[in-house]
């Protein structure tokens, strides 16, 4: 019977939830105990189901590893999978993204690590060549670490041409038309209200992006003070916060079919970074961000935990799933696109992460 798999990567492990009806959940044992699991990726391409994961041990450092079976059994190469070459001086921190590729290039899957920096692989996540486009950018020198580290924390391959937009924080917008050769900050029309000039070329602190499933050239922004949308791959952005009750926060999803839905999890900004009031909720908008609607049902009438930019997700179900985890390690999932919650797990470490795929189909 076809089973949904969420991952949930912590502070201190990796824990998996199944179920076969997106209500009732199954939540492993933790895999990696007392190691930090901030990136996890399904690549569901090529009729397999590979699981990456990007982890961080105190006393062996970061690494991707990969599964075949479901997480029965990990692999990793000998001499790692994602090195810094000599000539860089560098040597990596942590890896804050792993991206499959699309369908029309099997095999490629992209890394976005600290420090800055992203990652291709042309062999499933196996082994890691850094991009040396944007690695060689002359913005990089003055690209600063966010309060959560310096992160190039969100890479979007276009589904439609070679074009690649990544976000950085605290760096902004970059995006390739050449497959990642070369690359172009993209910010215009988003703010950075902390620099001595609010509207610069780069340095924003890009929270996170996703892609309009309908139109390749939307995407939609959440910013450090901000939320946005491009209908023009980049070239200019347009605030879309009337109507949420903070414009801060740090997730941003998008709908996998339907054009012009997304969410976000609104939070208070500087100095607090809890949900307004107490209250956590899901917003959505389904009209490219004119309108938003509060989403509670089933949320804590009172929570004061963060949700961080990759603790949440959304899967290509009908009516589609949304899924997120706290800093107090509580897990939510939504089987009807958000219209109400229940909850899948608790009392786990910080979540970093929460990603989903369907298996056994």
């Amino acid at each position: 019977m076809p089973s949904t798999i969420l991952a949930i990567g912590t502070k201190k492990g990796l824990w998996f939830a199944t179920s076969s009806d997106r209500k009732t959940w199954n939540v492993s044992r933790p895999h990696f105990l007392n190691e930090e699991v901030p990136s996890v990726e399904f690549d569901t391409r090529g009729g397999r189901t590979r699981i990456l994961v990007g982890i961080r041990s105190e006393h062996w450092g970061p690494t991707v590893l990969h599964s075949d079976d479901l997480a029965e059994t990990w692999s990793e190469p000998d001499d790692g999978a994602i090195r810094f070459p000599e000539d860089t001086g560098e040597a990596l921190g942590r890896v804050w993204q792993l991206k499959a590729d699309t369908e029309g290039r099997p095999g490629v899957v992209w890394a976005g690590c600290e420090p800055i920096s992203v990652w291709k692989s042309t062999d499933g996540g196996e082994h890691f060549e850094l991009n040396r486009g944007l690695w060689n950018h002359p913005h990089r020198k003055d690209w600063g670490p966010g309060y959560g580290g310096a992160a190039a924390h969100t890479v979007l391959p276009s589904p439609v041409d070679d074009s690649i937009h990544v976000a950085i924080s605290a760096g902004g917008v970059y995006r390739s038309t050449d497959g990642g050769e070369s690359w172009e900050a993209r910010n215009k029309g988003i703010s950075a209200y902390f620099m001595p000039d609010p509207n610069p070329e780069f340095g924003q602190c890009v929270h996170k992006i996703a892609r309009d499933p309908e139109e390749p050239n939307t995407l939609f922004a959440q910013n450090h003070h901000g939320v946005y949308r491009t209908d023009d791959a980049g070239d200019h952005w347009e605030s879309i916060a009337d109507g949420l009750p903070a414009d801060f926060g740090f997730v941003m999803l998008t709908h996998p079919r339907r054009g012009g839905t997304a969410w976000v999890i609104p939070l208070k900004a500087d100095g607090e970074r809890v949900p307004p009031e107490g209250r956590l909720a899901v917003h959505r908008t389904a009209d490219g961000g004119a309108t938003w609607t509060a989403l509670d049902a089933g949320l804590p009438p009172e929570e004061f935990n963060a949700v961080l930019r990759d603790a949440a997700c959304v899967d290509d179900g009908d009516p589609a799933g949304v899924y997120f985890g706290t800093r107090g390690g509580s897990v939510f999932a939504s089987a009807d696109e958000g219209a109400s919650f229940a909850e899948v797990a608790s009392r786990l470490p910080d979540v970093l992460c929460v990603r989903v795929a369907r298996v056994g189909d």
